[in-house]
């Protein structure tokens, strides 16, 4: 398979994947119950809306200030601003084009800032990292909260716990094989990925050698704690979501938050996965699929608009550039 088709499907793949979802989802819900699902979309309180939309501006505010903290100790320090705008640019590009918002990112940066593109791409990657961390950190968190009733709903679908643990002490074993194997491996695949998983540990081990480290950390949890916010105030546009509790909010969160990641910005997936969720909480359908959907478009203006006026107003902001 040449390049050129790889790049294409991963291109046209997650948007397809996403269409299919919307289909899947108008088809498996009567019209009875998808006029309740748009009674609930239109009546949502937009006081809440705004609150959500809100959190996540400040989330990427404090996104752009942590990047400086990357970019400082090589002797850069961006306009917050510009940082700002290159990121809501990017995460708009994203839902275009998977993946095509890093690249934006680092050009921009190079554009507006003279930020070499390798440096630039390089504390985004580190960026990830700590996404990727952060991300884990909140699965293992939620399900040590809910361990209880998780268990319940798998078992319940058909999933018991001995499959469970067997699969986890598979999946360990077959882990540990698999990093020996590498380690050991003189191909080219391997050396790539050895590499590739150098660069990680150097990436995240990185933050504790800078000067702001704390500061860095502080912005990392007050990100994270806005994106868990911009889930949380939503589930009172809802009535039926209104009881939740913070850790029964977690398991919807991670699950939107895995959703996101296999199509452009959630379409289709996202609401499915966040009504999947709360019905382990006993949410009804209608309801569940009202809260995702209530969730993904305000997330999705967010993104559509200000990342719209970034592409306008950041070159308006560096006419010198």
């Amino acid at each position: 398979m040449n390049s050129t088709l790889k790049k294409s499907l991963k291109t046209i793949l997650p948007i397809a994947l996403g269409v299919f979802l919307v289909w899947y989802w108008y088809i498996s819900t009567s019209e009875t119950e998808r006029e309740q699902i748009l009674f609930y979309i239109k009546d949502a309180d937009l006081l809440w809306v705004s609150a959500s939309m809100l959190l996540g501006i400040l989330g990427h505010i404090s996104r752009a200030i942590r990047w400086n903290y990357l970019l400082h100790p090589m002797g850069y320090s961006p306009k917050i601003i510009n940082n700002t705008c290159i990121i809501l640019m990017a995460y708009l590009t994203n839902l275009g084009i998977p993946r095509t918002g890093e690249i934006l990112r680092a050009t921009a940066l190079t554009t507006y800032e003279g930020v070499p593109f390798e440096k630039g791409i390089g504390t985004i990657i580190t960026e990830r990292v700590i996404d990727v961390v952060m991300l884990l950190a909140i699965i293992v968190a939620t399900l040590l909260l809910q361990t209880e009733i998780i268990m319940g709903y798998l078992e319940a679908v058909g999933i018991p716990m001995s499959k469970i643990l067997l699969l986890l002490g598979a999946a360990g074993v077959a882990t540990v094989f698999f990093f020996v194997f590498v380690k050991k491996s003189s191909h080219a695949w391997a050396i790539k990925l050895k590499h590739f998983l150098r660069g990680l540990m150097e990436g995240l081990l990185s933050i504790f050698k800078m000067k702001n480290k704390w500061a860095f950390l502080a912005h990392t949890l007050f990100i994270w704690a806005c994106y868990i916010g911009m889930l949380w105030v939503i589930k009172y546009t809802v009535p039926e979501t209104v009881h939740l509790s913070p850790s029964e909010m977690l398991v919807a969160f991670v699950a939107g938050s895995l959703a996101m990641m296999f199509t452009n910005g959630g379409i289709g997936l996202y609401p499915i996965a966040i009504s999947k969720a709360l019905a382990i909480f006993g949410i009804s359908k209608i309801s569940g699929d009202a809260f995702g959907w209530i969730m993904w478009i305000a997330q999705t203006l967010m993104v559509v608009v200000f990342g719209a006026i970034s592409f306008l107003v950041l070159p308006l902001l560096n006419r010198d550039r």
